[in-house]
């Protein structure tokens, strides 16, 4: 099938690649130069793990171009993967797609096209996209659409960091359209990664349980919501943990023990309840922010949303409060921020929690380093105004510091020589704000170990700090 997708970001660019990869001709469309320019000698302007990989080997089958001329006449589907960032009133900014979704219908020239809200939009967009490329059609050709192009939704659930791996072998694909000529287009889209009859790359294989995915076919408002209510979930299941890991602290308790006796209730799972600073990206602020305000407009509300945010947005005041419980006083103090992206295996720093800890430290007076294998190249370009010193180790992040916080989980942190980078500090403090490192070993070459939701053991806890 002739595809085009409108956006080169962290969906549009994977859901491209994966889509030319298992046999569909695509041309991905972006009105930034720069990224089309990279994109058409091979380089990818965002970090995924094995994007270019994965590129390299559907180059055949794909093109970039920042024309809509070029893109949108005879393709079967359009996937709108455009940015929605977060307005000041806390729904969707939806400036981009009202742009592509006007551009598509100005260049609609096929028998049929299925065009398809990739991007996470508020519910009733569809019918909103829908008007938008009729009267754009009809000031272009001077006619009516007759049955041209309809509107579909097929929200995305990537991880990022694991999106190629979620595009290829996901858990379910849900399509929603009020037209069953739609519905059935895009099954015959997703029809080899519903089969899995594609062969597997070598560098992404296969789960060896997968032998198809479920397709989910709704009407376009229950799609809409799908994705909604997908993210608000997930939310709100990491902000009950940390809220839980909280009373646990409270009253001695082990929130790693506690999240494993109630994950493994089946009802419940494991996923997702792991207590840490708590959630960034791209996706669970916006989408919780969206869906409140989606439901204001009903005289809706939704205080469990509103919970889920506001614990979130506490974890990060839990940092400094734990920092200055162990240090006592912050002004003056060097603390070291291990990690930037909002999660490992991505350089996204969209509501990371290192920047907004990084804030507050610097509010507070003190000197902030911070390090991080990918995203630091991204963040002297998107945040120049704040006042830390990029390090380009983490060793020289710890040097002479009196604390350091893990931030960012990446694997490349829990294989440090930490003996080695205690002896270089003033003061052995590491609070680890994602609960993943060995809390006994780190504590026998002589750390003072914090860690969210868990109990210092009481030989730790009058340890003298040096001034």
């Amino acid at each position: 099938m002739r595809i085009a997708i409108i956006g080169t970001g962290y969906v549009g660019l994977t859901t491209g690649v994966c889509l030319a990869y298992v046999g569909h001709e695509v041309q991905c469309l972006d009105t930034d130069t720069a990224k089309i320019a990279a994109l058409k000698s091979g380089r990818t302007p965002i970090y995924e793990p094995f994007l270019e990989e994965l590129l390299a080997d559907a180059a055949p089958r794909i093109r970039f171009t920042t024309s809509y001329e070029e893109a949108i006449p005879g393709a079967d589907v359009v996937f709108i993967a455009v940015g929605t960032p977060p307005s000041p009133g806390g729904g969707p900014d939806l400036q981009y797609l009202r742009l592509a979704s006007q551009s598509i219908g100005a260049h609609l020239d096929h028998e049929f096209t299925v065009v398809v809200n990739k991007s996470t939009v508020p519910i009733g967009s569809g019918n909103w996209v829908d008007s938008l490329i009729r009267e754009a059609y009809e000031t272009a050709k001077g006619k009516r659409p007759a049955g041209c192009f309809s509107v579909a939704s097929n929200p995305e659930f990537l991880r990022e960091g694991s999106g190629l791996h979620d595009s290829l072998y996901p858990d379910r694909v849900v399509v929603g359209s009020d037209d069953p000529k739609s519905l059935d287009t895009l099954y015959a889209l997703y029809r080899p990664m519903l089969d899995q009859s594609f062969t597997a790359p070598t560098y992404l294989p296969r789960p060896e349980a997968l032998a198809a995915v479920p397709l989910i076919a709704t009407d376009l408002a229950s799609a809409e919501l799908i994705k909604y209510a997908a993210n608000a979930f997930l939310a709100l299941k990491i902000s009950y943990i940390n809220e839980i890991s909280q009373l646990a602290e409270r009253v001695g308790a082990d929130i790693a023990q506690v999240a494993k006796g109630i994950g493994l209730d089946a009802r419940i799972g494991m996923r997702f309840l792991h207590a840490g600073i708590g959630w960034g990206g791209s996706c669970f602020g916006k989408d919780t922010a969206a869906l409140v305000s989606t439901a204001a407009e009903y005289s809706l509300d939704m205080p469990i949303v509103k919970a889920a945010r506001e614990v979130n947005r506490r974890q990060r005041d839990v940092v400094v409060e734990k920092l200055l419980s162990a240090l006592r006083i912050l002004k003056g103090r060097t603390i070291g921020l291990l990690g930037l992206a909002f999660k490992p295996n991505t350089d996204d720093l969209r509501e990371a929690p290192a920047i907004e800890i990084a804030k507050k430290l610097i509010e507070r007076g003190c000197k902030v380093r911070v390090h991080d294998p990918v995203a630091m190249e991204r963040f002297r370009r998107e945040y120049p105004g704040i006042d830390v010193i990029l390090c380009d180790s983490p060793e020289k992040v710890a040097e002479n510091a009196d604390a350091v916080v893990l931030v960012t989980e990446w694997p490349q942190y829990s294989d440090l020589d930490w003996e080695a980078i205690a002896k270089t500090m003033r003061t052995p403090i590491l609070l680890d704000g994602r609960n993943v490192l060995d809390a006994a070993r780190l504590r026998g070459i002589g750390f003072r170990y914090i860690g969210m939701g868990t109990v210092e053991p009481a030989a730790h806890l009058d340890v003298l700090v040096k001034a």
